[in-house]
């Protein structure tokens, strides 16, 4: 139950979320700044930041794992996750949000929403976390607040609550004006703190309009709000503060600040917002798990049966550190857990509470707390830990498919155990990253979410585990689908050979299907027993791994049993297993089959005179140009590009554009692909 004195009222777990490059990990360095938890600003440009500790993360000048932090400010304990914002790692934002309460999106005020930070948002929205918005780079040149808003709207929530006005444009930004409250936030150049002033003379006027517009806005959305607002024709700055945090926690709203993390201005504000608007563990629904088929809760109460999650694993030659997050209960050192996903105990080593690289032993952690374990050998991301005597399974995050493969050998024979050890670890780590031997090859494969992905892993072999490896050119996931079907196909399966024979015999219809794979059956009279209908669509879901085209998983399909004959004594499950695999597989060579290849959309920024060469580099790449505007002097294209054209575009798109162009790429599904690509899989 929750009291004022419970001190989970004062913990926020939060996420910083956004588009590469629009300033998560400077705000989350300045965040550590002003909290007083480290004493000098670190920048990503020098590669001294706290949370960019990895050193591809400052040699690339990007996040790439998810690093978490702890802080404390105005009495609240805030855990705080600086998570990726590149495509090729939003399996790492994925396993994140799924542990937090709440997020702070973070927009760059030239741009606006961006690619990424479209996904990212999304994917708040499917695992429900509240939010708050910071534009981010008001002191850069074309930066405005209202346009970055706009965007806002637009393609991501309807309803953004500004409640700051921007004091001075571009590099004359010097401060905000508090809606709320009404009173203006000043930095001093090169000082630390804010000095609270009133609002200037020339602004007063556009901030009453401005807060005028604010409290319609919010009047709209929130009874309470409406009816102090109809009987006094405006909100005092409790009520509409009240009901910001109740819009916030509900979704209906998002609360937009502003700043420059860069001149460290807006800071202060942004952590007062995240205390007053985010929700604490006790203001989030109690998490939901099942057991043996049975539903259960767990409140967020230190008094209850032990639940956490496991969201994250360092696997090292010293150890294993495993990140959690606590939902219910208490653990110390030493305690024993169960894990549920295993069904193996597992004992308590160390309780860490995060600094990213650096951590501080604790002797417990409660119900509300992210925390790293030392001790745990079988847990994964995404296992299940609770109280032995009351075991739980909470849902674990979703895994993307990875799209991009690349074979991967040690250069030295003697290393191929030491690579096969170190593979292994880093898709502990990674679920995203997957390791399979070829059989056919030999090979060993390991597939990622992107080039970018797989680059990293690479890389990180040899910092971290000392190996040197040659890569293969990377490989795409390709399809195969029917882009014709075909009707009554008989197939018999008759084996006899001493004993007990097989008998099966069955008529297919295959046709194509917009997505996914479907089975029924159109059997009339018995003709072909339910359990044996069962069997034989267990054996076409087993055909379709490999399609005749080039053995590339099939989809796109719709598979129908019309009829059947069975043998008083041969027939069974096997046999009709048998013949649903070995039927559908004759069914599909005679079928007219499509190969499909994966496509992304790709999102390219360059100089508005390089944007010539661009098009016509992406044209030789198969790419379909959708779209392309103008922003702050810069082009931006959005194309449709197969994903197995991408490979190198990082380097031609600087050489073509003097290094001034970037891109982002979202994988999108599948499209045909031409009849080279037939030959070249």
């Amino acid at each position: 139950m929750r009291t004022d004195t419970n001190p989970l009222v004062l913990v926020r777990n939060l996420g910083i979320l956004a588009h590469v490059d629009a300033g998560k990990t400077t705000v989350t360095e300045r965040i550590l700044y002003a909290t007083g938890t480290i004493h000098r600003r670190g920048e990503v440009h020098d590669g001294t930041t706290v949370t960019d500790f990895d050193p591809q993360e400052r040699d690339r000048g990007i996040t790439i794992f998810a690093a978490a932090v702890s802080c404390d400010w105005d009495g609240h304990r805030i855990n705080l996750i600086d998570t990726p914002g590149h495509v090729d790692f939003a399996d790492e934002v994925e396993r994140s949000l799924r542990v937090l309460d709440g997020a702070v999106a973070v927009f760059d005020a030239v741009a606006g929403v961006e690619p990424q930070s479209e996904s990212v948002w999304r994917q708040a929205d499917r695992h429900g976390v509240p939010r708050i918005a910071f534009v981010n780079k008001l002191d850069r040149a074309g930066a405005d607040l209202d346009t970055a808003v706009a965007s806002i709207r637009r393609r991501l929530h309807p309803a953004p609550l500004v409640v700051q006005l921007p004091i001075g444009t571009e590099d004359r930004f010097t401060g905000v004006v508090d809606l709320v409250r009404m009173r203006a936030l000043v930095w001093a150049d090169g000082g630390d703190g804010v000095e609270h002033t009133p609002v200037p003379d020339e602004l007063r006027d556009e901030a009453r309009r401005r807060r005028r517009l604010l409290e319609e806005t919010v009047a709209e959305l929130h009874p309470a709000a409406l009816e102090e607002f109809v009987d006094r024709e405006s909100l005092s700055a409790d009520t509409l503060a009240g009901a910001l945090r109740d819009l916030t926690r509900s979704g209906d709203g998002v609360v937009v600040l502003c700043g420059s993390a860069y001149r460290n201005r807006g800071i202060e504000p942004l952590l007062d917002a995240v205390v007053a608007y985010l929700p604490s563990p006790l203001d989030v629904p109690a998490v939901r798990g099942t057991y043996d088929g049975t539903e259960q809760e767990r409140a967020a109460d230190p008094a209850a049966p032990f639940a956490a999650l496991a969201f994250k694993v360092n696997a090292t030659p010293t150890g294993r550190l495993t990140y959690v997050r606590i939902y219910s209960g208490t653990i110390g050192k030493g305690d024993a857990v169960w894990d549920a996903g295993t069904r193996r105990a597992e004992r308590i080593g160390r309780i860490l509470r995060v600094q990213a690289d650096r951590h501080v032993r604790v002797e417990r952690a409660v119900a509300g707390d992210i925390v790293a374990v030392v001790g745990l050998k079988s847990a994964r991301a995404g296992s299940t830990l609770c109280a032995p005597g009351h075991p739980l399974v909470l849902e674990p995050p979703g895994v993307t498919e990875p799209v991009v493969s690349v074979a991967v050998e040690a250069r030295r024979t003697t290393d191929a155990d030491r690579l096969a050890s170190a593979l292994g670890r880093l898709a502990e780590e990674d679920p995203s990253l997957v390791v399979r031997t070829d059989p056919e090859t030999g090979q060993t494969v390991l597939s990622g979410m992107g080039e970018l992905h797989l680059e990293v892993a690479a890389e990180k072999l040899r910092l971290a585990h000392g190996l040197e490896v040659n890569v293969g050119r990377p490989r795409v996931s390709y399809r195969e689908t029917v882009g014709r079907g075909v009707s009554g196909l008989v197939f018999r399966h008759v084996k006899q050979d001493g004993g007990a024979g097989q008998f099966a015999h069955v008529v297919l219809d295959v046709e194509p299907l917009a997505a996914g794979f479907e089975f029924r059956s159109a059997v009339v009279g018995g003709r072909v027993p339910q359990e044996y209908v069962r069997a034989v669509e267990a054996g076409c879901r087993d055909a379709l791994a490999e399609g005749p085209l080039g053995g590339h998983p099939v989809i796109g399909l719709r598979v129908t049993l019309t009829d059947g004959a069975t043998h008083v004594k041969d027939s069974s499950e096997t046999a009709f297993r048998t013949a649903g695999r070995l039927g559908l597989r004759e069914a599909l060579r005679v079928c007219a089959m499509v190969l499909l290849e994966p496509v992304a959309e790709v999102t390219v920024t360059v100089p508005e005179e390089s944007v010539g060469g661009v098009l016509g580099d992406l044209a030789a790449r198969r790419g379909r140009v959708s779209g392309s505007t103008t922003r702050a002097g810069a082009a931006v294209v959005t194309a449709i590009v197969p994903l197995a054209e991408l490979f190198g575009y990082a380097t031609r798109l600087r050489s073509r554009s003097q290094g001034r162009g970037t891109f982002t790429a979202r994988p999108i599904g599948h499209a045909p692909a031409p009849a080279a690509a037939v030959t070249r899989t």
